[in-house]
């Protein structure tokens, strides 16, 4: 049997965890992970670079709009990344994670004619759950944002299922379905079916939520 390094084992130990990951905030060690997240309300793209298995420290941008338009929010934050404990089952994997950044916050509310701009220190302390296999997905998650007078705490569920099993090096269709609100700039909550596609390291997601806005996601590992 030939011999494997130990990064060359690592990186076949994360294309066997691979269906089960993405759902995960950063990837295998020494990767970056690109994600995005944009509608018209909440547009986020985040870069992090995993030195540990279990960490990744990375940046940030974070756009935030209420529904009514009277208020919009520009972050721009360090963040850090931490696996907190993993369950790995015959069948499927679960992790519990903690997510959080610190940053800049450049913020505008507009009433009655004027506009009231500011500038703060805002920090984001969260914590995620997921569990998924090869054909069931749920994750669970909350994150506060806050500044000084500020709580726009997010929270967000999400779960569904893929339509078949497929080969590591094929793509996976899914179908996810995804409920989030964030305090002080939506009394809705968002509701948003999605088609997700998963090939190897990377995943997209598209769809129209419950305001009939178009919205979609996506994730790369390199």
């Amino acid at each position: 049997m030939p011999y494997l390094k130990f990064n060359d084992a690592w990186l076949f130990m994360a294309m066997l965890i691979s269906p089960f990951a993405t759902a995960a905030p950063m990837g295998f060690s020494e990767s970056f992970m690109v994600m995005g997240d944009f509608n018209n309300n909440w547009r986020e793209l985040n870069m992090n670079y995993a030195t540990t298995p279990r960490d990744a420290f990375g940046i940030g941008a974070t756009y935030m709009r209420a529904d009514d338009k009277s208020k919009s929010r520009t972050l721009e934050e360090f963040t850090y990344t931490r696996l907190i404990h993993r369950w790995n089952l015959p069948h499927a994997q679960a992790n519990f994670w903690f997510q959080g950044g610190v940053g800049a916050l450049q913020g505008e509310n507009r009433r009655l004619g004027e506009n009231d701009r500011f500038d703060k220190v805002m920090v984001t302390p969260g914590v995620q759950f997921d569990y998924e296999t090869t054909r069931l997905y749920f994750q669970a998650a909350h994150r506060l944002y806050r500044a000084s007078d500020i709580n726009h705490d997010f929270t967000s569920v999400r779960a569904g299922f893929s339509f078949y099993e497929t080969d590591y090096d094929k793509t996976q269709p899914w179908f996810i379905l995804e409920a989030r609100n964030m305090n002080g700039l939506s009394e809705n909550v968002e509701v948003t079916p999605m088609l997700r596609l998963i090939n190897k390291n990377y995943f997209v997601e598209a769809g129209v939520n419950n305001s009939r806005e178009p919205r979609f996601n996506f994730m790369y590992i390199f």
